[in-house]
């Protein structure tokens, strides 16, 4: 019998998953669906920043975008977990916090991962190409983002940066999934969206900094080191205000900037909370960042109706 994983927590894998499954549910982090939020969130945000910029409220195929959009993060978040744990076997079974996973474990093979990677990425593949093609060669061009990111922690100490990069892709394919093109307002809030990962990432990477340091893994938090509080700050400060731009350039109004303050404030508290040597809280306020996520995504929502209406 499986036990729960250290950062899982209580969850429906463990508590109702049948056993036969969970090693394939711990593969693709359905344990822990923070990931699927922290994902998904961009490309709703993406979406419903087009409607608000277009002025238009949304329709039959924009509702359909907001559901593949789910059942696409859901997808390639599992898919991508696992390419990683495929990369990162080795260091994995070296790290407290890793080590039981289903590949450095050895309840799943490296050739099993491989089929549960590219069984995702098919049916992933299938509603990518509902969109239009702009989306389309948008989701293909992610893939070179997603192949690279687990080598970066062996490269850089900026691993965090690539994962914005890769993690709010969504807000791009979602912005052009329901305009049909590319604009600013979609870049600036991709750009808002590196700052916001970089910043809860390196929330994240506070539980395993010691053991990282042993192991020779890079990260921001251990590159930050004493200064990590500070560099939290400046990267969500960086979020609220490229947001903001994004909003002001897709002429969004004052429901829009309300909201925006709430989400401000709300970074604003993980920074004052957090307490670098204190990894239980380290990993509450990064899944706190659902709640971020879903009020920037208010906001924009806010702010569309208060334009269309």
């Amino acid at each position: 019998m499986s036990a729960p994983l250290p950062d899982a927590g209580r969850n429906w894998v463990d508590d109702r998953a049948p056993e036969g499954l969970k090693p394939w549910l711990k593969l693709g982090r359905f344990d822990r669906p923070i990931g699927i939020w922290l994902l998904l969130l961009p490309g709703w945000q993406g979406i419903a920043l087009a409607l608000a910029a277009a002025q238009r409220m949304p329709d039959l195929y924009d509702l359909w975008l907001f559901t593949g959009f789910g059942l696409g993060a859901c997808l390639m978040r599992a898919a991508g977990c696992a390419f990683n744990d495929i990369v990162d076997r080795d260091i994995d079974a070296k790290v407290a916090r890793t080590a039981g996973r289903p590949i450095p474990s050895g309840r799943i093979s490296v050739k099993q991962a491989w089929g549960f990677v590219v069984g995702c990425s098919l049916v992933a593949l299938l509603i990518l190409l509902t969109l239009n093609l702009t989306a389309i060669l948008l989701g293909v061009g992610s893939l070179a983002l997603v192949a690279a990111y687990p080598f970066m922690k062996r490269i850089t100490w900026w691993p965090q940066a690539w994962l914005g990069l890769t993690f709010n892709w969504g807000a791009l394919m979602g912005f052009a999934a329901a305009d049909g093109a590319l604009a600013v307002p979609a870049v600036l809030l991709w750009i808002g969206g590196v700052f916001w990962t970089i910043g809860y990432d390196t929330i994240y990477a506070l539980q395993d900094i010691e053991d990282d340091a042993m192991v020779g893994v890079k990260s921001t938090a251990r590159r930050l080191g004493k200064d990590v509080k500070g560099g939290v700050a400046i990267f969500h400060a960086g979020a609220v205000l490229f947001a903001g731009l994004a909003g002001v350039d897709a002429g969004l109004w004052l429901p829009f900037f309300l909201a925006l303050g709430v989400y401000a404030g709300h970074l604003a508290w993980q920074v004052r909370a957090l307490k670098p040597a204190d990894g239980v809280l380290a990993l509450r306020l990064f899944r706190s960042n659902r709640e971020a996520g879903l009020i920037l995504l208010a906001a924009i929502a806010l702010g569309a109706v208060s334009v269309t209406l």
